[in-house]
């Protein structure tokens, strides 16, 4: 057997990495942060422990970019699905129905997340957090913004706010009251998106199934 070319190696890397951030998310969502080791999470994966500690610092950082990543899939799915459109009020509607889904349906993992950004770190900057603010300030601009460095950071305050209210222990505020508070900012009609008691696209709310999210297929290595 000829010996794997350079792209294929690439790509067997990143297809690792891609791994390790679906482990991350189901061991965190399944456990909770604390009750995740990186072992765990290599186990998980399938891969060696030191790749872990190859392609992250630690494990927030990780964690951080393994949840970043099922947010912008979860957000990028929702503004794309059919049928597809490009009016801004529309796509205000999907974007929030889809972070305040997430809040409803990851409550373990939401949970987690949140009170990692308010760790000294914050937010880790990654290329999955650039994705998602990207999707974010374009879901702005569409909805006819004058000034989006303004109102990109107001909106991404706004839904981590409602996050955050939906998932305090014990006094949590229902999702349809957080969408309604936001929807009424942004002017939008309830029946616009997901309304909470109308069936989500494809019939479900929250798949186990995150695969669709993370290339881990195995390449073809006879390259």
């Amino acid at each position: 057997m000829s010996p794997r070319s350079a792209s294929v190696n690439e790509e067997l890397r990143r297809r690792s990495k891609e791994r390790l951030l679906q482990a991350a998310v189901e061991l965190v969502g399944e456990h909770g942060y604390d009750a995740t080791t990186l072992g765990d999470i290599a186990d998980r994966a399938g891969s060696a422990r030191g790749l872990v500690s190859y392609y992250f610092p630690g494990k927030r950082q990780l964690v951080q970019s393994a949840v970043h990543r099922l947010m912008h899939r979860t957000l990028e799915e929702a503004l794309e699905r059919e049928p597809r459109t490009v009016e801004g009020p529309e796509r205000m509607a999907r974007a929030i129905d889809a972070i305040l889904g997430l809040a409803r349906d990851r409550p373990v993992l939401m949970r987690q997340h949140m009170a990692g950004l308010l760790q000294a770190e914050g937010f880790v900057p990654c290329p999955e957090q650039r994705r998602l603010a990207e999707l974010l300030r374009d879901t702005v601009a569409r909805h006819g913004s004058s000034d989006v460095d303004r109102d990109y950071p107001m909106l991404r305050a706004l839904l981590m706010g409602a996050v955050f209210a939906a998932l305090v222990p014990g006094v949590p505020m229902p999702v349809p009251v957080l969408r309604a508070e936001l929807f009424k900012r942004y002017r939008l009609e309830w029946e616009r998106g997901v309304p909470p008691d109308a069936e989500a696209p494809g019939g479900t709310r929250c798949e186990a199934d995150l695969s669709r999210f993370f290339a881990t297929g195995v390449p073809d290595q006879s390259k």
